[in-house]
């Protein structure tokens, strides 16, 4: 398990970029797992890692576990990556794509990780 000095980073880390409240994203992976058909029962609701990180937004520090800690890793990582400027697409690489759907994806992949970049 990590030490506590280097827990508190990554609590602090996890918390400001997942920037989205436990009931916002429970709401978000609910709509967003919904089709015209089917809606999933809210507990399936999302993709597994939005589930775990909707259930580490609900605990204290000291009850994380390794798995817990393993995923805010992860999406510490993901979310610094995909908001990065320095790795934004140029504009010939955007003008084969439409860019706001491209935007919106993204947006839409990032909340799933509880972060919503629209968000200051």
């Amino acid at each position: 398990m990590a030490d506590a000095l280097e827990l508190d980073v990554l609590w602090d880390e996890f918390h400001r970029v997942v920037n989205m409240t436990s009931q916002e994203l429970a709401a978000w992976l609910k709509v967003s797992d919904a089709d015209e058909e089917t809606e999933p029962l809210p507990e399936h609701a999302g993709s597994p890692t939005g589930q775990h990180v909707l259930a580490i937004l609900q605990k204290r520090r000291t009850d994380l576990t390794e798995d817990d800690i393993s995923v805010m890793y992860e999406v510490v990582e993901s979310v610094e990556a995909e908001t990065d400027p320095s790795l934004e697409p140029t504009a010939g690489e955007t003008a084969a794509a439409d860019p706001s759907a491209q935007e919106t994806e993204r947006r839409h992949r990032l909340m799933t990780l509880g972060h919503d970049p629209l968000r200051p």
